[in-house]
């Protein structure tokens, strides 16, 4: 079924009036986000995908909604990465828990039009080069088998593009300036170094999408269903960063259980033209993998040097 031009328009009203309401009341003030309140809001942005989902089922069909949920799933599992990654930028640069909302707050609107390119784009190319998606499996085998063996990457963000070439080209203070990306010295502006980690968590967001929006269309070739699953995720990866930076590490075996997702996204991917896996299947594939590992991680003790 075709999605009409007033569904685009007001999901990204609803996102837009969520992102309002978010800075400007719930968070109007800059304070740490505590535990507890990142996992009710975590909740919420769940169950608000969960009733979004319903509204795909009602008014645009069964297939979709699993669709949906699988991509939404695939998404939320992928995003555990970012979080080891926001934690490490966030250390490195001092930035204090109070600003860190509002990091992510603005990073959202750069990944809503990211996303948007990335998804389109990547509908397009398959609609007019169907061999794309054997392409689009193989880099994700490439990047899972990568994953299996390296491990959790090292990040440091002073090898990041952004870094260098945001220092070159732009004047920026030594020091933060509270919440300020910006601020003017004897008339000339200079960027903070809290701007500089917003550019760096764009940057990383982009190379995230690498992996996330191939797995996304490997389950749907469906624009709408592909970005607002994507979108939801993203909308709930702040509140899931103030709930689990601080404890993510503790899920060592997670990283094995993603590289075995991305590796069966990309066998479904090349294998497509001979044999569909149903989207159900893959969704309880992918739900059991995360599970798995999340319960050998609590169960199997770490083993200390």
């Amino acid at each position: 079924m075709t999605v009409t031009l007033s569904a685009w328009i007001g999901f990204h009203v609803f996102v837009f009036i969520m992102l309002a309401l978010d800075l400007g009341v719930f968070h109007k003030k800059d304070k740490a986000i505590s535990v507890k309140e990142s996992l009710y809001w975590t909740l919420a942005w769940v169950a608000m995908a969960m009733i979004f989902n319903l509204g795909v089922y009602k008014f645009i069909g069964q297939t979709e909604a699993y669709e949906f949920l699988t991509c939404y799933v695939l998404e939320k599992s992928l995003s555990v990465d970012n979080i080891f990654v926001m934690t490490i930028i966030f250390g490195y640069f001092k930035v204090l828990p109070k600003y860190q909302h509002r990091v992510l707050f603005w990073g959202i609107l750069g990944a809503l039009v990211m996303r948007i390119l990335f998804i389109v784009g990547g509908v397009s190319l398959i609609e007019k080069f169907h061999f794309i998606l054997y392409f689009f499996g193989a880099f994700l085998i490439y990047t899972g088998i990568k994953m299996l063996f390296s491990g959790e990457a090292e990040v440091d963000p002073e090898k990041d593009l952004v870094y260098k070439y945001s220092k070159k080209f732009f004047k920026m203070t030594p020091e933060y300036h509270g919440h300020h990306f910006f601020v003017m010295i004897n008339g000339i502006r200079h960027m903070t170094p809290l701007f500089l980690v917003l550019l760096i968590i764009e940057s990383t967001d982009v190379i995230f999408a690498l992996d996330s929006i191939p797995a996304t269309l490997s389950v749907t070739k469906n624009s709408f269903i592909a970005y607002t699953s994507n979108i939801f995720a993203i909308l709930g990866l702040r509140s899931l960063y103030f709930a689990f930076a601080g404890v993510v590490n503790l899920f060592r075996y997670l990283t094995y259980a993603l590289s075995a997702v991305l590796i069966f996204i990309g066998v479904k991917m090349l294998i497509e033209h001979w044999y569909v896996i149903p989207t159900s299947t893959s969704l309880i594939i992918v739900l059991a993998t995360i599970g798995v590992s999340v319960i050998v991680s609590i169960l199997v003790p770490e083993k200390k040097d």
